[in-house]
């Protein structure tokens, strides 16, 4: 086969292309910092939704799989725990080992999966998508918390109890633009009335700009990232992410005994590079946010060499 016309150049490229338009855009300040914001806001709170309740709007809960959720969070929870306790417990080692396996499955991951691999693939993807940040920002969360508990107390200062944070975070993570749309979709996709041509075809174009719009973003972000006296911590972050999740999402498939297109998605969505959130930690706790960013900026760079490793081994294994 003709490397330019392989499935896994084809969806790939489009995808950088776009990512690299977005840095060109951010070097020449074509999109100032104030805009970037705004972008955001419109991604997040109009464009993701549209795309994701339209989405699952026509998924019935029978035909889930959730055998990736069993093979996917048990692996991702287990390099967190011991990334964790390789560096040591504290606030920088947790936000860290966090940068280690969150992965950027909305503003990348979703138009990747759906170039590469169509709308049933799409399906899989949101299903780890609705919990995803559920599961990992929750349990990040109260670590980070016991963390802080921790200091106060050999500060003699008085910590909040952990189940109050813990309750917090889960809240916070629950009621947030990604998960919400997600299960209001798979809710009503159980009514069987289906969506009207009048609200489909607007949310089909919102959700068509989703694709675009969030991967110039990205590249944008990626400009504005110094890698500057992070390099080699953000290196290892960065390998952690792209190529160890994914090797152990796949032994935890294979466990599972998934196959076929799930088992392609889930070690995909694994191997895509260190989400946004992880910044926010770093910010919230006022720790390693120099560090965070330098990842998160190396490990989508990375991502155009260890993705398409990653894609190419797939469509033999899967």
């Amino acid at each position: 086969m003709n490397l330019a016309s392989h499935p896994v150049v084809v969806s790939l490229t489009p995808v950088f292309l776009l990512i690299a338009l977005g840095y060109l855009a951010g070097r020449v300040n074509w999109i100032r910092d104030e805009a970037v914001r705004d972008l955001s806001n419109l991604v997040f709170l109009l464009l993701i939704p549209a795309l994701l309740f339209r989405t699952m709007s026509a998924v019935h809960v029978e035909t889930l799989d959730l055998r990736p959720l069993a093979a996917y969070f048990p692996a991702a929870l287990l390099l967190l725990m011991a990334s964790i306790a390789w560096r040591g417990f504290h606030r920088a080692s947790v936000v860290m080992a966090l940068g280690g396996v969150f992965s950027n499955m909305v503003m990348i991951g979703i138009t990747l999966v759906e170039l590469a691999y169509g709308k049933q693939a799409l399906v899989t993807l949101l299903t780890l998508v609705s919990v995803h940040a559920l599961i990992l920002l929750t349990v990040g969360s109260v670590v980070l918390e016991l963390v802080v508990a921790r200091e106060a107390r050999e500060g003699g200062e008085r910590a909040p109890h952990v189940l109050q944070t813990a309750w917090s975070a889960f809240k916070g993570a629950l009621i947030h633009p990604i998960p919400l749309p997600i299960l209001s979709g798979l809710l009503y996709a159980q009514t069987g009335w289906g969506l009207p041509a009048v609200v489909d075809k607007p949310l089909q174009l919102l959700g068509n700009a989703f694709g675009p719009i969030s991967l110039v973003l990205v590249g944008v972000t990626l400009a504005r990232t110094p890698l500057t006296g992070h390099l080699r911590p953000a290196l290892w972050i960065s390998l952690s992410k792209n190529l160890l999740l994914p090797l152990m999402v796949g032994v935890s498939a294979w466990l599972w005994g998934i196959t076929g297109l799930p088992l392609t998605v889930i070690v995909v969505a694994a191997a895509l590079p260190t989400g946004a959130n992880v910044f926010l930690f770093a910010q919230r706790y006022e720790v390693a946010q120099g560090l965070t960013t330098a990842a998160m900026g190396l490990s989508t760079v990375l991502a155009l060499f260890t993705l398409s490793i990653v894609m190419l081994l797939m469509s033999y294994v899967g």
